[in-house]
């Protein structure tokens, strides 16, 4: 199944201000194994300080696709290194039903454990079919194919959109199924959690009320399987197929999956 450990550090950014910020190449896939070093994922970037940005910018980014709508970057504009020269891709408009985040928007109307990991299941079976969601969909999947160098991904977090963006991308390329799943669980424990989760519960209980659970703050900044099998169960409900799905709503056909593997590969 996989090439490298799972758990290996070197997959994970030891950065301080930009949480969940990893290689998610490395895997084997049907034509060879994911190339390390040019496919990488993480949390916004508006608390990177200096070393982080120069970490970053060691990279060699060409293209960053940002999967936070409007409201999420005009909050929380990412800081960019002096010599910052990336492509940064985005969809106009909220890529979430509201202003917010995935796990901010789950977060109405709960205060323990149990209805936050509800309220996210159910945003998860919506989320592959939320219309500026798609459209910065499509942009990730074209500039894997398409684009030059080291790409990265993100939305605010790093673990909804972005953990499903990353699964899709994995299934079409013949990850096996358990790695596509350890690659999204991961989340969990890469980097620093506490700080990770500590970042979003302020904002989270400003919001909601301060009488939210410990236990429902862990939660809405966690990911569990079910969330992911939900969406993908979403998707084959409607289209048959992850394949079909990507083909029909995100362009990435045969032809597609030629390109990627000729660049990403080995």
């Amino acid at each position: 199944m996989t090439v490298l450990d799972r758990a290996d550090e070197g997959r994970v950014q030891p950065l301080e201000g930009v949480h969940n910020f990893r290689d998610y190449g490395g895997y084997r896939v049907a034509a060879g194994t994911l190339k390390r070093g040019l496919l990488f994922r993480s949390g916004q970037h508006a608390g990177a300080g200096a070393q982080d940005l120069d970490r970053i910018h060691a990279l060699n980014l060409r293209t960053i696709v940002d999967l936070r709508g409007d409201a999420e970057r005009a909050a929380m504009p990412c800081a960019r290194h002096p010599e910052f020269g990336a492509e940064v891709l985005f969809a106009p408009g909220e890529t979430a039903g509201i202003e917010l985040a995935p796990h901010e928007e789950a977060g109405a109307g709960i205060a323990t454990g149990e209805e936050a990991r509800a309220a996210m299941t159910r945003l998860y079976e919506n989320m592959p079919f939320r219309p500026v969601l798609v459209k910065s969909l499509r942009l990730y999947i074209a500039a894997l194919a398409d684009g030059e160098g080291a790409s990265l991904v993100h939305c605010l977090a790093g673990k909804d959109r972005t953990g499903l963006a990353v699964a899709l991308v994995h299934d079409l390329l013949g990850v096996h199924p358990d790695d596509i799943m350890a690659d999204y669980l991961l989340t969990n424990t890469a980097g620093n959690r506490e700080a990770r989760i500590e970042s979003a519960a302020a904002g989270i209980r400003d919001r909601y009320g301060a009488a939210m659970s410990d236990e429902a703050i862990v939660t809405l900044m966690s990911v569990e399987a079910a969330y992911l099998n939900t969406a993908m169960a979403a998707i084959r409900a409607r289209h048959g197929s992850v394949a079909d799905y990507a083909r029909d709503v995100l362009g990435a056909d045969d032809a597609w999956r030629g390109k990627v593997e000729a660049r990403l590969v080995e």
